[in-house]
């Protein structure tokens, strides 16, 4: 397997998880706790579901772009991201960490595809200089 089959199945993989979380539990089936985080920011309900949904199609865009590009500091952002929203999510939803299907296997998956992707770069580059 050559190291672009790699990179195109790590892209599809994110493309397919970013824009899951943006289109089930934000667009097509709004999770409570998705109103819970907006609300928590001082938006009134209706506010939060359109936020909500906001961020829903934001993440389906940033999903979408890992099919058009495979740059690195979309990696690094997609890695910035993911911390960040587990902060976030810490933070205001800690009961979440324990339920199945939870932020930490969620984040900690996603981010590892970027790492993954980052390494074999550095030694792609690495072994050819």
């Amino acid at each position: 397997m050559n190291q672009n089959t790699i990179y195109k199945f790590i892209s599809i993989a994110l493309a397919f998880l970013w824009c899951y979380q943006g289109l089930v539990p934000k667009l097509l089936f709004i999770h409570a706790d998705e109103i819970a985080i907006w609300q928590w920011f001082g938006l009134s309900y209706s506010h939060a579901m359109l936020a909500g949904q906001i961020s829903g199609v934001l993440e389906i865009i940033f999903g979408l772009i890992f099919l058009i590009s495979s740059h690195k500091y979309l990696h690094y952002l997609n890695i910035m991201s993911l911390i960040g929203l587990f902060i976030l999510v810490t933070l205001l939803l800690p009961q979440s960490l324990i339920q199945a299907f939870n932020p930490v296997i969620m984040n900690f998956s996603m981010l590892s595809l970027s790492v993954i992707f980052l390494m074999l770069k550095q030694n792609f580059q690495n072994s050819y200089s």
